[in-house]
C-alpha cells in the first residue's frame, strides 16, 4: 500500500438497501441477456455487490451474451454456494450411477455362480443315473465341470477388480461431495463461516429447548471499503479482510461464532450475555480494529486508520432468527448513519 494515491479516501454514504442491490444485478443481468436463475444471480451478486473483481474480469471476459454452461464454469471455479450445490446434484447422480453399475456387477456374479451350481447338479444327476458311465465320459464332465469353474474364478476376479475400482471412485465423489459442503459455509476469502453457516447456527439456536435468550448478535461493517478496495486494489483489500477476520476471531470465546457474511460485512454471535456486555464486547472489538489495523499511505492527512459500525440486537427482543438479524440490521444502519456514536444497539 506505500504507492497510494494522495487523494484522502471520502466518507462512505449509507450502504443502498438490498433492494438496490438486487436492481443494479438484475439490470445487468439483462444487458447480458443472463436467465433469472438463482445461482446466476448470486454469481452476480459476488461480482458486483461483492466486490470480487477477479469474478467480474471473468465474467466480463465471456462477452456480451455468456452461455449458462460458461457462468456455471465460473461458479463453481469461485466456489459459489449454489453451484457447489449444482455439482453436489452431478456428483450424486454420478454416485447413483456407479452403485447402479456396481449392482449389475454383482448380478453378473451371481449369474456365473448360478451356472456353475446348475452344471455342478448336471453332472452329479448324470452320475448318480449312470453308474455304469465309461471313465472317459466321467472324465469329460470332470473337465467340462473345471472349466466352468476356471469360467466362474476367472469371471469373478473381473468383477471384482472392477468393483474395487468403483469402490475408488465412490470415496473419490464422497470427498467431493463433503468439500463441496464444507466449501458451502465457507467464506472463499478468510476462511470464516458464511452468512449460510450464520443463518444455520442462529436457526439451531432458536431450535433449543431453553430458546434463544442470552444471546446478542453483532453486525459489523467496515468503513469505506469501497473507497479503499478501489483506491488500493483488491489484492489489498482481501488482505485487510483476512486480518480483520485474525482479530475477531481472536475476540469470541469457545461458544461464540464468527462469519464474514457480505464483502465488508462480519457478524458475531455471542452467548450468554446482555445488553450491557453485548455493548461492551462491541466497544472493545471497534477500538481494537482502529488500534490494530493501521495501514501505510502517502497521505499526511490520511492517518490509514480502519473504522467500523457496529450494531447489537439482543435474541430477547426478537421472536425468528430472522427478527434478530433485522434488528442487528436497523442499529447498524444507525451506526452507519451516525459517525460520532459508531456502535449503536436495537431499541436502546
Amino acid at each position: 500500500m506505500q504507492n497510494a494515491s494522495a487523494n484522502a479516501l471520502v466518507p462512505r454514504e449509507t450502504r443502498p438497501g438490498p433492494i438496490a442491490d438486487i436492481q443494479k444485478i438484475a439490470q445487468h443481468m439483462a444487458r447480458l441477456n443472463v436467465a433469472g436463475l438463482p445461482r446466476n444471480y448470486e454469481l452476480f451478486h459476488e461480482a458486483i455487490v461483492g466486490l470480487n473483481a477477479g469474478l467480474a474480469q471473468d465474467i466480463a471476459a465471456l462477452g456480451p451474451h455468456p452461455h449458462q454452461a460458461m457462468l456455471d464454469e465460473l461458479g463453481l471455479k469461485y466456489r459459489l454456494v449454489g453451484h457447489c450445490g449444482l455439482a453436489g446434484e452431478t456428483s450424486r447422480n454420478e454416485a447413483s450411477r456407479l452403485l447402479r453399475e456396481v449392482a449389475e456387477r454383482l448380478a453378473e456374479g451371481m449369474r456365473y455362480r448360478d451356472a456353475f451350481a446348475r452344471a455342478c447338479d448336471t453332472i452329479l444327476k448324470s452320475v448318480s443315473s449312470h453308474e455304469d458311465q465309461s471313465l472317459a465320459a466321467f472324465i469329460g464332465e470332470l473337465d467340462y465341470l473345471s472349466a466352468s469353474l476356471t469360467s466362474v474364478s476367472s469371471a469373478e476376479m473381473q468383477i471384482g477388480a472392477r468393483l474395487a475400482d468403483d469402490i475408488k471412485r465412490l470415496e473419490t465423489l464422497e470427498r467431493g461431495i463433503s468439500a463441496m459442503q464444507a466449501a458451502a459455509v465457507a467464506d472463499r476469502i478468510t476462511g470464516l463461516p458464511n452468512r449460510i453457516a450464520l443463518n444455520r447456527v442462529i436457526a439451531d439456536l432458536y431450535e433449543r429447548e431453553e430458546g434463544a435468550a442470552g444471546s446478542a448478535l453483532v453486525m459489523v461493517d467496515v468503513d469505506n471499503f469501497t473507497d479503499l478496495n478501489e483506491r488500493y486494489g483488491t489484492p489489498a483489500g482481501n488482505k485487510i479482510l483476512k486480518k480483520l477476520a485474525g482479530l475477531f476471531q481472536k475476540s469470541v470465546k469457545k461458544n461464540d461464532f464468527v462469519a464474514r457474511t457480505e464483502a465488508d460485512e462480519f457478524a458475531l454471535l455471542f452467548s450468554n450475555v446482555g445488553m450491557q456486555d453485548a455493548m461492551a464486547i462491541a466497544e472493545r472489538l471497534r477500538a481494537s480494529v482502529e488500534d490494530n489495523l493501521v495501514f501505510a499511505t502517502s497521505d499526511k492527512g490520511d492517518s490509514g486508520r480502519l473504522t467500523i459500525s457496529v450494531g447489537v440486537a439482543l435474541s430477547t427482543d426478537a421472536a425468528t432468527p430472522g427478527q434478530l438479524q433485522a434488528n442487528a440490521r436497523v442499529a447498524l444502519l444507525a451506526a452507519q448513519s451516525n459517525p460520532r456514536q459508531p456502535v449503536q444497539a436495537f431499541g436502546r
